[in-house]
């Protein structure tokens, strides 16, 4: 009997809280400094790419011109030449794992101007969650699957409005699993 009533406790607690959605992608796609930085980042890898593939044609040139030197090389200098095409190679691949590589300046750039925002997003969300009492707030743009949604519990615009982003820019994607609804989740 006792167990049947803890059960009973068990599943009103569950019933009783109140949940709510945010699709953090849309999120981010209507803050301008997202953007901003996302352009930023972008530039940067270009141009590290540019840098990199400038090295590795540096490189291929000068296999291509020892291979035609070659046989006119002594053995001396043949071995000079290789251990100056391998380590041509090696500052390539060292520069390019230094920019691109776990842990490398992509990386740290991206984490200098991405994790602000998404601090704020953060904290935006736990302000609203502690200003209406929800339990658990899951993000659909995640790897959480979500076969369907309600809208009316998508607070997604609210972050926004808490961020103080402009409402009359937001888009709202079709993949997004829910349409654009007025802001305000369901916080009765």
């Amino acid at each position: 009997m006792l167990t049947f009533i803890g059960m009973v406790c068990i599943i009103t607690l569950i019933h009783a809280q109140k949940f709510a959605i945010v699709d953090s992608k849309y999120i981010l796609d209507n803050i301008p400094e997202y953007s901003e930085a996302q352009a930023q980042i972008e530039e940067l890898s270009i141009q590290w790419q540019k840098e990199i593939e400038t090295k590795f044609a540096e490189v291929e040139k000068s296999y291509n011109d020892y291979q035609a030197q070659s046989v006119l090389l002594p053995e001396e200098m043949k071995a000079k030449k290789e251990q100056e095409i391998i380590d041509m190679e090696k500052e390539a691949k060292d520069l390019q794992r230094k920019y691109f590589g776990k842990d490398g300046d992509l990386f740290k750039k991206r984490q200098e101007l991405v994790k602000p925002i998404q601090e704020k997003i953060y904290n935006a969300i736990q302000q609203i969650a502690e200003d209406y009492n929800y339990a658990v707030i899951f993000d659909k743009a995640g790897s959480l699957t979500m076969m369907y949604t309600n809208p009316k519990y998508d607070i997604s615009d609210d972050v926004l409005d808490q961020l103080g982003a402009a409402m009359g820019s937001r888009t709202r994607s079709q993949s997004s699993g829910s349409e654009t609804k007025p802001t305000g989740g369901d916080r009765k």
